[in-house]
């Protein structure tokens, strides 16, 4: 059974960083892509960003020049850094990764249990 932990959410004030982490365990294959959601609430889930397998990233314009995500392939892990946060990005942050199960010789979404972020203004 795939597990992802998140971690380093929190609190933080305006202006403030957190850096978000997503680590993939019992994995059987090959992950793809990896990315982060958001949903605030009473909202719809949305994307935040994503990054390939071999790098490539995507950002939802919102959060473009404060966020950066990355990921170290060694570790299964991706990280999403976030600068210049800002009250409107308070919302239950979800790690997805794309794996590829070799054992079942098709890709499957696996999502993280959520870590919240809470911006004050």
């Amino acid at each position: 059974q795939v597990q992802l932990v998140e971690s380093g959410g929190g609190l933080v004030q305006a202006g403030g960083s957190l850096r978000l982490s997503c680590a993939a365990s019992r994995t059987t294959g090959r992950i793809n892509k990896m990315g982060w959601y958001r949903q605030a609430s009473g909202k719809q889930r949305d994307l935040v960003a994503t990054i390939s397998s071999d790098g490539a990233t995507n950002y939802a314009h919102s959060v473009e020049g404060r966020f950066t995500i990355s990921r170290d392939n060694a570790k299964n892990t991706s990280y999403l850094q976030m600068n210049s946060l800002k009250p409107e990005d308070t919302a239950v942050y979800y790690c997805n990764v794309n794996l590829y199960r070799t054992d079942l010789g098709r890709t499957y979404a696996y999502w993280g249990q959520g870590t919240q972020v809470t911006v004050s203004s």
